[in-house]
């Protein structure tokens, strides 16, 4: 993407600081809500997210409603200058529901009815759960949708999970009917049926997948998977049809979230399908800071992946609709954060494209599971404690930082990233069932680029490659003929395609391609994989690659050179001194296949040279070591940098030119010093 043009993506010209309140939780101690308002102007906060559990608080009883004490909130807030995104209760629903409707209790894939309690626990295929969201839904749109503090509705929270019930079952049969044309012996075929007298000779057979049933199948996997996506999509659909009605003007978002083990994209939902139907793509951060297993800054590059690709998904600003100040309760350590990461974890966040930094939660519960979650105001109530004091700073800092509200990010450079393909990449029986790891695969490789301060978009199949130079797509295992389609016409156009093991082996029914690799691809990478080697964690290869030898782990492939040029070959094994990296060119472009996986060493090198023959650049260039990152947000009149140090160490950078200190009005140039955790901002005018 190559604009700068502002897309601004909530009513608010401002950057959005605040979190989720729950002044529901508070209704008996007016002393701790008039508290509250005191509270929020001392840390310069300005937007706070309510209503995100608040059923039990709004309807106690069916069809007895007590909107009242929100009526206050919403109002003493706005008074007290702050802004409402103001969300709806469905991730949560009231006792009395379940108890006089128990259609609406989700069952698990063990087909056990699960009881009332906890949260996210309905079933989306509901008759009545959709009417009572619809009709809640249609009395907050009619009561405050006028209302000048509300800014953003907030659907739901954090959508996920599925439900196996007999509702279910019908609504996936309805699905598959829907997707295979009525033809069952279409979906036969995609599910490969014969296999172990699989066929089907009734859509009423068909049952989701389930570990006392089958689970096995990988194309009724993979449907399933894609049937849970667009269930939930319509069930949010549902939701909105009165926000949509009634106050079409105001943004809709629900918040997506991340995989937090590992920090990678949340799995259970295809977020490119879910893009589509919200105004702005939103997410919950909480990243393992000062963690034991990896350094700050590799955490730090994860993080930007993420950001990226929330921020691609749309090409547009995102919002961090959650973040701790401090710590979590959930993590297997919960540790909170050093002095200085939460300043600048937070202008990460907004050097990668958010218009937001949010917290869950502004105040700590008192009692049950987030009662030691990270907060604003914690228990002690005070404004002096360190944690308050950060998110204070965190605020003023932000109000000198309203022109990148809408400001975009351009890049020649993106990732390809896609869910089904890890979905099946998962269910596949082979390879190394704990090292595969898809997402972790391409974050490693993107790290190389992060580590240049090079900008990148990480997209999906469904968006358009023309506009970039380089296209890298690792482990692709699932790809369709639409899709090679795609990449074959972005080499041919001048585009340069990396891509390598696993990738293309099964098409989008997960079924693996006739005759092996796919004729389309052997043609644009001049080669074909013959076969997949993978090796125990005490295996080792190494590849040659202009002269230097670099370690190589877990897979190889073996390859079958046409007439690509071979440019890294094996050292060990029976494939010793056979191809493991060809190039090839194809039209106006080239493509490049890495046949295993290797030590960042190689990734550094590798792209360093397709870098400086591409001539990509950073936005603005500056000197430093490893651990600091530059990342850049483009406004109309101005770029505005983000200069940071993800380490525990002081850093020197060199800038290569006069630069204005964008916190402070001053001019910088030369050797600066970054504090461990430090960060600079900085603006150049453009010319």
């Amino acid at each position: 993407m190559n604009e700068r043009t502002k897309k601004q993506v909530t009513k608010a010209n401002f950057l959005l600081h605040g979190g989720d309140y729950n002044p529901d939780q508070w209704l008996d101690y007016p002393d701790i809500l008039a508290e509250d308002l005191t509270l929020m102007k001392l840390a310069n906060t300005n937007t706070y997210s309510i209503g995100i559990f608040a059923w039990s608080a709004l309807e106690p009883e069916e069809d007895t409603y007590t909107f009242e004490w929100m009526d206050k909130i919403i109002e003493d807030i706005h008074q007290n200058g702050g802004n409402i995104i103001l969300a709806t209760p469905s991730g949560a629903r009231p006792a009395w529901m379940s108890e006089k409707y128990p259609e609406v209790l989700r069952v698990n894939e063990n087909r056990q009815k699960q009881l009332q309690g906890a949260r996210h626990n309905h079933c989306f295929s509901s008759k009545v759960y959709r009417e009572k969201t619809q009709k809640m839904n249609q009395k907050l749109a009619e009561r405050y949708g006028d209302h000048p503090a509300l800014i953003m509705w907030h659907i739901s929270n954090e959508y996920g999970g599925e439900c196996h019930c007999n509702l279910c079952q019908e609504a996936f049969r309805e699905w598959l009917k829907k997707e295979y044309n009525g033809d069952l012996k279409a979906l036969n075929d995609a599910w490969w049926g014969p296999f172990w007298s699989h066929t089907f000779t009734s859509w009423s057979q068909i049952q989701s997948p389930s570990p006392i049933g089958e689970d096995a199948v990988h194309g009724l996997n993979l449907d399933w998977r894609r049937f849970v996506t667009d269930q939930t999509i319509d069930f949010y659909e549902n939701e909105i049809v009165p926000m949509r009605k009634l106050t079409p003007e105001i943004p809709i978002t629900t918040n997506f979230m991340a995989d937090t083990t590992d920090l990678i994209p949340f799995q259970s939902l295809d977020y490119s399908k879910f893009a589509k139907h919200v105004d702005v793509i939103s997410w919950d951060a909480y990243p393992a800071w000062h963690n034991d297993w990896e350094s700050t800054a590799e955490l730090a590059s994860k993080v930007a992946f993420i950001d990226d690709l929330y921020r691609s998904l749309k090409q547009q600003p995102f919002i961090l609709l959650e973040s701790t100040p401090s710590g979590v309760n959930w993590h297997p350590v919960n540790k909170t954060k050093r002095p200085g990461m939460h300043l600048l974890s937070s202008m990460q966040m907004l050097a990668h494209g958010s218009d937001s930094i949010m917290y869950f939660q502004w105040r700590k519960s008192r009692g049950s599971s987030e009662k030691f979650h990270g907060a604003v105001v914690d228990h002690d109530r005070s404004p002096e404690n360190r944690v308050f004091k950060d998110v204070s700073d965190v605020g003023a800092i932000l109000k000198k930082l309203d022109n990148v509200v809408g400001s975009t990010r351009s890049a020649e450079v993106a990732f390809l990233y896609d869910w089904e393909s890890n979905w099946a990449l998962d269910h596949a029986q082979g390879f190394g069932l704990e090292t595969k790891r898809y997402p972790q695969t391409i974050q490693k490789q993107y790290h190389s680029f992060w580590e240049r301060d090079i900008p990148v978009d990480v997209i999906t199949k469904e968006q358009d490659f023309s506009a970039y130079k380089l296209l890298v797509v690792p482990m692709l295992y699932l790809m369709s003929e639409e899709t090679i389609n795609q990449l074959k016409s972005f080499v041919s156009n001048g585009g340069i395609l990396v891509s390598g093991y696993m990738t293309g082996l099964v098409d989008e029914h997960d079924l693996a391609y006739l005759g092996g690799w796919p004729e389309q691809l052997q043609e644009i990478f001049g080669m074909k994989p013959l076969e997949t080697d993978t090796l125990y964690p005490t295996d080792k290869n190494e590849i040659q690659y202009k002269g230097e030898n670099y370690l190589l782990k877990e897979y190889a492939t073996i390859i079958e050179v046409e007439d690509a040029t071979v440019i890294g070959t094996y050292q060990e094994d029976f494939y010793a001194h056979t191809p493991a990296i060809t190039k090839h060119a194809y039209g106006k472009g080239e493509a490049y296949y890495i046949g295993g996986r290797l030590e960042h060493s190689f990734y550094e090198d590798f792209y360093g040279q397709i870098i400086e023959e591409l001539n990509l650049k950073p936005k603005l260039f500056i000197q430093h070591d490893k651990g600091v990152s530059v990342q850049t947000r483009q406004t109309e009149e101005e770029d505005i940098t983000f200069v940071m140090n993800f380490s525990e160490k002081e850093q020197k950078i060199s800038l290569t030119e006069t630069v204005n200190d964008h916190l402070n009005g001053t001019s910088l140039s030369g050797e600066v010093t970054l504090e461990p955790y430090g960060f600079k901002v900085l603006s150049k005018k453009i010319k």
